[in-house]
């Protein structure tokens, strides 16, 4: 069962920095500067550099073990990182001053595995976050979760419970979750990785519509097609470290490293 501590982040009242560290409108959504990551003597981030402008999609592809699960993860402290810098919205989360509970309250996170409480309805699963973290009231909190509800297309669902959805049906219900949070960006680890693939469309969708209304998305896919429709940014990653970024259309059409070019012939 997901532990409700990993699936939202709320300001503190007395966390340290929170007076003084405010977001930068004019600074990257993300920023990553020389990030490493290892477990034990294994190095899985080998001094990563990106960022994520607001409003835009960037989508991370490479194979098993690539360290892209692991790069996602660090982007809101999930992981912890060896070295180096994450910045979001200018905001410092490496620095141990930093309020993180603050910065995460601003990101959504939705995992390959859907985290849903299994013994609470489709809106209690909605609601209980918000009300425990954002201190929001029953009424409000009921507000909107069905209004996210009914933007992932489940509103005829509130009652149900996980074990009676499908999995597509409930990856709707863990994107309507984070949405409930009112996150400024939206973080995805591989989604639709753990779905039949008759099931993935509705997801995707459901992931095109946020593109389309602004939403800043940084997304670990294995789908090319989402990747070259709506992604503004395509990092291919291999070994722990980006081989190549660019356009997405650009690198899958015309991938300019070897590495990229095998890895893209076995996929496309």
């Amino acid at each position: 069962m997901a532990d409700i501590h990993e699936l939202s982040h709320v300001p503190g009242d007395d966390g340290p920095g929170d007076s003084v560290r405010r977001p930068d409108p004019d600074a990257p959504a993300i920023a990553v500067r020389d990030l490493h990551k290892s477990f034990g003597d294994v190095e899985v981030l080998k001094g990563i550099d990106f960022h994520v402008d607001h409003g835009q999609v960037v989508c991370v592809i490479g194979p098993s073990g690539s360290g892209k699960s692991t790069l996602l993860r660090c982007v809101n402290r999930l992981e912890e990182p060896s070295s180096g810098q994450i910045l979001v919205e200018g905001i410092d989360i490496t620095d141990p001053e930093t309020n993180l509970d603050a910065v995460r309250a601003r990101i959504g996170m939705v995992f390959q595995q859907f985290n849903l409480f299994p013994h609470m309805t489709v809106l209690r699963n909605l609601t209980i976050a918000q009300q425990r973290s954002l201190k929001r009231d029953r009424a409000e909190a009921d507000r909107i979760a069905r209004a996210n509800l009914a933007k992932v297309g489940l509103a005829d669902r509130e009652d149900a419970y996980p074990a009676h959805l499908s999995g597509g049906q409930q990856q709707r219900v863990a994107i309507a979750r984070a949405l409930s949070m009112e996150p400024d960006m939206m973080l995805f680890d591989e989604p639709t990785s753990a779905l039949d693939p008759e099931l993935v469309g509705d997801v995707l969708e459901v992931m095109k519509t946020l593109a389309a209304e602004g939403m800043t998305m940084m997304v670990v896919t294995h789908e090319m097609g989402f990747a070259r429709e709506v992604g503004d940014k395509l990092v291919f990653m291999d070994g722990g470290v980006i081989v190549e970024e660019g356009d997405p259309a650009e690198v899958l059409a015309a991938p300019q490293h070897e590495r990229t070019r095998s890895f893209l012939s076995k996929v496309l």
